[in-house]
């Protein structure tokens, strides 16, 4: 891709190169915090949006199943590629292991003022 930006591509020295990096992507989606794991983050040709591939979800190992992360998975089944606005990214980290996607309300945000933004349909 021409102008597109790999944060994929940056590994630090403690890395192998078989080990693929996580990144922990958290963004706001119509007033909810999705906290969720992918594989590779680029920079959209489509100006003002990241581009988030291969989501990571835990493995079902355990007895107990955790219903937002079952939700998110059911959401992006299927998906290959999403497309963030820039703006409504919170944070990206690069992490360690796998953690648990979430969902969580938006509401209580203490002194964090949203960036404005049109609702859809008026």
């Amino acid at each position: 891709m021409i102008g597109a930006l790999s944060l994929s591509d940056h590994s630090p020295p403690t890395m192998t190169k078989r080990d693929a990096p996580i990144f922990k992507v958290i963004f706001l989606n119509q007033g909810q915090v999705f906290e969720m794991y992918a594989k590779h983050i680029y920079q959209s040709e489509l100006w003002g949006f990241l581009e988030v591939e291969e989501f990571v979800f835990g493995e079902r190992t355990q007895m107990i199943v955790d219903p937002g992360e079952e939700k998110l998975k059911t959401q992006f089944d299927g998906v290959i590629r999403s497309f963030v606005p820039v703006h409504s990214i919170i944070r990206i980290d690069e992490v360690e292991r796998l953690g648990t996607a979430k969902i969580s309300e938006a509401a209580g945000t203490g002194n964090v003022m949203p960036f404005p933004m049109p609702i859809p349909g008026k």
